[in-house]
């Protein structure tokens, strides 16, 4: 049982990682937290497509001789998603920052529940 939790502490560590994230994002109203709960859910996902692109005992694809054998290298292509995730990620949390201090700027508030309250009345 020991050995099954250490050769999968990656997968177990993103999924708490996700679900601490989620939970933060379902219970709390305040708009910055959602924000830091959302960064948190991409950073698991992150680590769990990381670990699974590492494979024990080969190493990265870096070009050599046309006679290399292939077998011993890992596939690149998780780690590629993973850059473009961090960066769309980043992109997402700057937008989102930005947007909600126009929000507080506005209605002087980050609170979800405020903000509906306060939508209602000046809608009514």
């Amino acid at each position: 049982m020991l050995n099954l939790i250490i050769n999968n502490r990656f997968a177990i560590a993103s999924v708490i990682l996700f679900v601490t994230g989620f939970v933060n994002m379902m219970v709390h109203p305040n708009l910055i937290k959602k924000i830091v709960s959302f960064n948190i859910m991409d950073s698991a996902t992150f680590l769990m497509l990381a670990s699974r692109g590492m494979i024990a005992g080969r190493t990265a694809a870096i070009l050599t001789d046309g006679g290399a054998d292939t077998s011993l290298y890992v596939n690149p292509i998780p780690a590629g998603l993973v850059l473009t995730g961090i960066v769309v990620s980043v992109s997402v949390s700057a937008f989102s920052l930005a947007l909600v201090q126009r929000i507080y700027g506005t209605y002087g508030t980050v609170d979800l529940r405020e903000l509906l309250d306060a939508m209602k009345k000046k809608g009514e």
